[in-house]
């Protein structure tokens, strides 16, 4: 699939640009057909780096005293992916959007105000773990007994039904479930439904 340099994205409406990170920012002036190449792949930060890890500082090396800036971000995220990076209006502010590839997939997103510090880490990589071994995929019955004064219900991150979660160890992780749900959309499920419910992505917030 072809891809231009500049583009929108549906939905979110961003304009994203391609870089990648060696020496310097590499700038693609023309559209081009998606590589799976990556600059990362042959960087000495990668031949020894191990997983990372959500904590409550961050992910990685990456916390809230990190730039938005992708040279530091690359090496915050031990040059494991292709960085993209754009921005969009959020509540009247310019935000900045950090997105980390592979194979074409959005495996991680940071946020942060525009010449800010990343405030707002979004971990859809299944390979990435909580320092507590929390990890995409796990259900919800393996976390909580009952989502009562821990979760509640939202609709804004996908078209399929959603509860989030704060995590139990830290006021700044929180878990996305996603399941099978026939009521009405307003509505919690039930714990018993929720249970077989499974963690589609970690977010960590700086506040």
């Amino acid at each position: 699939m072809k891809r231009c340099f500049i583009f929108s994205l549906l939905f979110k409406k961003r304009v994203m640009t391609i870089s990648g990170l060696m020496s310097g920012t590499l700038l693609l002036t023309a559209c081009a057909g998606t590589s799976e190449f990556s600059w990362s792949s042959i960087s000495p930060l990668n031949w020894f780096s191990s997983h990372l890890e959500v904590s409550d500082q961050g992910v990685g090396g990456i916390n809230q005293q990190t730039d938005m800036n992708l040279s530091v971000i690359q090496q915050g995220l031990k040059g494991k992916y292709r960085l993209r990076n754009g921005m969009e209006m959020q509540n009247g502010k310019l935000v900045n959007i950090v997105q980390g590839m592979e194979s074409d997939q959005v495996r991680i997103e940071l946020s942060g105000l525009n010449n800010g510090k990343v405030d707002h880490i979004d971990i859809l990589d299944e390979n990435i773990k909580t320092v507590w071994g929390t990890k995409i995929g796990m259900p919800f019955s393996e976390l909580y007994d009952k989502a009562y004064g821990a979760c509640q219900r939202t609709g804004s991150l996908a078209m399929q039904p959603t509860v989030v979660c704060a995590a139990p160890q830290s006021q700044h992780i929180s878990y996305i479930f996603t399941g099978a749900w026939n009521g009405p959309e307003e509505l919690m499920p039930s714990d018993d439904v929720l249970k077989t419910w499974k963690i589609s992505r970690i977010i960590w917030k700086a506040e």
